[in-house]
């Protein structure tokens, strides 16, 4: 083939080459693009708690429910939780107080009692941050309840509202006090005709639409995935309103479903943390660990440990 043919193929094909130089071009600016948004901060906003950064672990204030101890003492939970390398704990009514004083912690003990529990977790460097699952039945209970909240200095407290008529007396306590208050999920019902509802994430979402934005929810992921739900969409539909999460992996999707070691079990917990990054969380993380009811400690430090290992690889 001489020089000139050659030439003339060469022009022939120019247009080929602009064609396919201009498409890769057009790829590469949209796979920057999608690098760009993907790695750009989100514009939610999700409740605050102003919780300081010393008792955050991988960017998230992590401790335990202290129902996880619930066969031992206050006293004990606060103990174990920094045991287990937990910075912060929610406390819930009913637990005895100490192995040296059998009263029970509710929002009826002295004040006496509370500045007991408050040196306690002053002694163990653990902050107190929300108190439940507490039930709000009516006004003059929720009001009650409010006022111990405020002198234990906690910024939210959990419960389990089902209609709008009980937040239609519980938004004024929010906004009264500015402690946030966070509807807790149990399992969808066995019994169809039941009137209970908030385990559906809908529901809660609508039970909270237009309302004071200190009212949200405690994401109890293991009672969602022991109703069918996936935490993750469950976390989604709730966008803007997650205050806590009683955060768990459970084996089975049904209410046998037993808790077990962070990333063993269906609980998505690597993508609910990346959700909840998404959303700028900003509330706590109660590791609530409702297995092997003696002997724990050891599970829940390698579920803390799980949330710290996900975050470093995260590069958080």
């Amino acid at each position: 083939m001489d020089l000139r043919t050659t030439f003339r193929r060469f022009l022939s094909l120019l247009p080929a080459f602009i064609l396919v130089a201009f498409i890769i071009s057009c790829d590469a600016q949209t796979d920057d693009t999608a690098v760009t948004e993907s790695n750009s901060p989100s514009t939610i906003e999700s409740p605050d708690l102003n919780i300081p950064d010393e008792y955050k672990i991988g960017g998230f204030a992590v401790g335990t429910q202290a129902y996880t101890f619930n066969r031992f003492t206050v006293f004990e939970a606060i103990e174990k939780t920094a045991a287990a390398g937990g910075k912060v704990i929610e406390l819930y009514p009913g637990q005895t107080l100490s192995p040296d004083n059998d009263i029970a912690f509710n929002h009826e003990v002295s004040d006496d009692i509370i500045d007991e529990v408050l040196a306690k977790l002053e002694e163990h460097n653990i902050r107190l941050v929300n108190f439940g699952v507490v039930g709000l039945p009516d006004e003059e209970t929720s009001r009650a309840v409010f006022e111990f909240a405020e002198k234990l200095g906690v910024p939210s407290i959990t419960s389990n509202p089902n209609t709008h008529e009980e937040m239609d007396f519980i938004e004024p306590l929010v906004q009264e006090f500015d402690i946030m208050m966070a509807i807790h999920n149990h399992p969808r019902p066995e019994d169809p005709d039941s009137d209970y509802m908030i385990w559906d994430p809908n529901h809660v979402a609508d039970l909270l639409d237009g309302r004071d934005p200190r009212l949200g929810i405690c994401a109890d992921t293991g009672h969602w995935i022991r109703s069918g739900i996936s935490p993750v969409e469950a976390i989604q539909i709730s966008e803007g309103r997650v205050i806590s999460l009683h955060l768990k992996d459970v084996d089975q999707q049904n209410r046998s479903g037993v808790d077990v070691i962070f990333g063993t079990g269906l609980g998505e917990v690597s993508a609910v943390l990346e959700e909840l990054k998404r959303q700028n969380f900003a509330g706590h993380i109660s590791v609530e660990y409702e297995s092997n009811w003696y002997e724990n400690v050891p599970e829940v430090a390698q579920n803390i440990g799980y949330i710290r290992g996900w975050a470093e690889g995260a590069g958080y």
